[in-house]
């Protein structure tokens, strides 16, 4: 038996059935490794699960907009579990209660959700779970030590094909020999991408990235030093005069994440239109928000909605605020830029790894705007992961402005703000050139009412800080009681 150093060790909760987690180090193992420690149910106990699961399949009658809305499932995961919590106590009518809870618990997970996969999903440590075939190992990747193998292994490829079917028909689309790729997300929002062998050559896989259940606010992002206090202030100031941004980065680097909890600073008394492939932006509750949603052709390739469906529709709804995803593709890039250009306020998010960058993939192919749209942009906000520390960081924060090369008009970027890696601090290098002169034509204030603004909203994010208030609702109401009665709080905050 091989000898383990344990590094780590914590545990995690799914369906009411407590499951520890051990980070250890394994003789002759290269990385670290995940063990998933869970009560171990009994052959014969097992057997009669099964019995019990095909008693759950006739009696429970489910319909198809039942199933396909997502609305549903925490209704429909309790009603599961009455049911299963109900036969499994009629077969078993000796069994200890918290032995029932157990095992009504497991084929809750079995039925409804992932097997085993449940508790990684419910691992708040782990940002991705990779399935690469019933002969492999699971990996999953942890926040704090990166990609670690787990002691899981599914028993055969028809179980991990069981489950990427089941989650395709939850979303009214299917995966099979002819159709091997399926992209999609479960009701926690967690993104899936699952293959079929032999498009994928060592077997069937799903791959998960998890999403946090609770979102970062901006005073998170601030104590974390994801970015600096002055430029969320910024941000804030920005977004609350209708100032457009673009958030790019690296995937996986933070760039959704951090316009979020910008987002979660907007007026309460705006409209708010968001539309994106997969749910990833979550607002406070009391915001004025309508969320759209693409959706894909149904297996007659009729009832497709697309990024640009959804975009062209949302202008006509009135929006004061149009929130895109991302832009991948130069018709719904025209059609945003367009919505800036005649005067709607937008945020969207772009894959590029420097505000240069940025500009360079939005008017070169396959995005293709045109450069004068792109001017109309006033900001950049760029995202950065580094690996080896396992970080997040705003890179740069810069605004978007013309100049002339040669007799040619250019767009360039001015970076106001970036982050310095050997101080791990972020840095004012160069002096606004567009946008405080944008800013004081929204507001109407000068230089000094400006920073004096700024001091505000900075006294408030630190008092979010210190009072802890992370929670999206809590930042919420404090947001917008600062909005609606600004004199009134600034003095409670100064008595404090």
């Amino acid at each position: 038996m091989k000898k383990a150093e344990k590094v780590d060790e914590y545990t995690i909760e799914s369906e009411r059935i407590a499951a520890k987690v051990e980070i250890v180090r394994e003789e002759n193992e290269i990385s670290l490794k995940y063990n998933l420690i869970i009560p171990i149910i009994e052959k014969a106990t097992n057997a009669l699960l099964e019995d019990v699961r095909a008693d759950l399949v006739r009696e429970v009658n489910l319909s198809i907009s039942e199933i396909l809305d997502v609305r549903n499932a925490p209704e429909l995961k309790k009603k599961f579990y009455d049911k299963i919590y109900e036969l499994v106590k009629k077969r078993m009518p000796n069994e200890p209660e918290k032995n029932l809870v157990i095992l009504s618990g497991m084929l809750l997970n079995k039925s409804f959700g992932l097997g085993d996969i449940e508790f990684m999903i419910n691992d708040s440590n782990l940002e991705e779970i990779v399935i690469n075939g019933s002969k492999k190992n699971i990996w999953v990747f942890h926040k704090q030590y990166g990609w670690l193998k787990s002691n899981i292994v599914f028993e055969n490829e028809s179980t991990i094909y069981n489950y990427a079917s089941s989650i395709g028909r939850k979303i009214g689309r299917q995966i099979n020999n002819l159709d091997p790729l399926l992209d999609a997300h479960l009701t926690t929002g967690d993104r899936i991408n699952a293959t079929l062998f032999p498009i994928s050559s060592f077997g069937n896989t799903i791959t998960i990235r998890k999403f946090r259940r609770d979102p970062w606010t901006a005073a998170e992002l601030v104590l974390n030093k994801t970015i600096s206090l002055r430029m969320m202030a910024i941000l804030w100031l920005a977004v609350q005069y209708e100032i457009s941004i673009i958030f790019s980065g690296g995937t996986g680097s933070g760039k959704t994440t951090l316009m979020n909890a910008v987002m979660s600073l907007l007026p309460a008394n705006q409209r708010i239109i968001s539309i994106e492939d997969t749910r990833e932006i979550n607002l406070p509750s009391y915001l004025h928000w309508v969320p759209l949603t693409t959706r894909e052709a149904n297996n007659e390739g009729k009832g497709k909605i697309e990024m640009i469906d959804l975009l062209v529709n949302s202008l006509r709804m009135r929006p004061d605020y149009i929130i895109v995803g991302e832009i991948r593709r130069g018709p719904e890039a025209e059609v945003l830029f367009e919505a800036l250009h005649t005067g709607h306020t937008v945020y969207s998010t772009v894959h590029a790894d420097t505000a240069a960058q940025t500009i360079k993939r939005l008017i070169n192919e396959p995005i293709n705007v045109a450069s004068s749209m792109v001017e109309s942009l006033p900001l950049i906000v760029v995202m950065y992961r580094h690996r080896k520390k396992r970080i997040r960081r705003v890179l740069e924060l810069s605004e978007v402005y013309s100049t002339l090369s040669g007799s040619k008009e250019e767009v360039a970027a001015n970076t106001m703000w970036k982050w310095n890696p050997r101080s791990d601090d972020h840095e004012e290098i160069n002096e606004s050139m567009r946008f405080m002169e944008e800013l004081k034509m929204h507001t109407g204030m000068n230089d000094k009412e400006i920073e004096a603004d700024l001091k505000e909203k900075e006294k408030v994010l630190n008092h979010m800080i210190k009072n802890k208030i992370f929670d999206i609702n809590e930042v919420g109401k404090l947001v917008n009681e600062y909005y609606i009665h600004r004199d009134e709080l600034l003095k409670k905050l100064k008595d404090k």
